[in-house]
């Protein structure tokens, strides 16, 4: 779907002070850009922030880190993420946003700036062959992922693209991740942590199953073996 330009959105995401106008220029320091340092969870394509805006003022001891490609997107994120916080009386201390290309993001996280976790929901399926090397899932995506992602941990991958979801999993297998959980239909899974977005919300009512897994980064040694 073509988004339409909004020409206040990037003057708006300038004026917010949650949102990281260069984050290439933080790489390695993005621990440095909250208050507290804390295990620090990024969401992948965050779109309307559905889920970051649940996700980030439910767990105040976790940093959260939010990117997206489009400012016209991101500026939705951002109106959430802030009518979140207001409802819950809350200062935006753990969160932060950012506008940055998925498939460069190793220009923008490096080494230091360890991650626990990293969420990827409902991301384009890029269905056709040759444009499938676009996934977030995708190898060349993993291979970056693994240079800020500690030993150990996470990716939550959440989709409602069957093709998408059985083809990732070799993806995560062959780029060094164990899977920990798998479910075919989270609805009925009886999996509690999931924060559940109107798009999921809409799948679900017109039933469509939900995949969802949990992939965890072996160390490089134990690649190697």
């Amino acid at each position: 779907m073509r988004i339409r330009c909004k020409p206040w959105a990037k003057p708006e995401l300038d004026a917010c002070d949650f949102c990281m106008n260069e984050p290439d220029s933080l790489r390695n320091h993005w621990h440095e850009q909250f208050p507290k340092k804390q295990p620090l969870y990024i969401e992948m394509g965050c779109g309307k922030g559905g889920f970051i805006a649940q996700a980030a003022p439910s767990m105040p001891d976790k940093n959260f880190i939010a990117l997206d490609i489009k400012n016209e997107m991101l500026v939705l994120a951002k109106r959430k993420i802030e009518d979140a916080y207001e409802k819950k009386g809350m200062a935006k201390d753990n969160i932060r946003i950012a506008i940055k290309n998925i498939s460069n993001i190793s220009q923008s996280f490096g080494e230091e700036d360890k991650a626990d976790r990293i969420y990827i929901n409902f991301c384009n399926p890029w269905p056709r062959g040759k444009h499938k090397k676009r996934r977030l899932t995708h190898p060349r995506q993993l291979e970056q992922y693994r240079t800020f992602l500690k030993d150990g941990g996470e990716i939550w991958f959440k989709t409602d693209d069957s093709p998408l979801f059985f083809e990732s999993i070799p993806y995560f297998l062959h780029c060094g991740f164990d899977i920990r959980y798998r479910t075919y239909d989270l609805a009925k899974s009886g999996f509690k942590e999931n924060f559940e977005t109107e798009h999921e919300h809409m799948f679900t009512e017109e039933g469509k199953k939900i995949k969802f897994l949990i992939a965890v980064k072996k160390p490089d040694e134990e690649i190697k073996k």
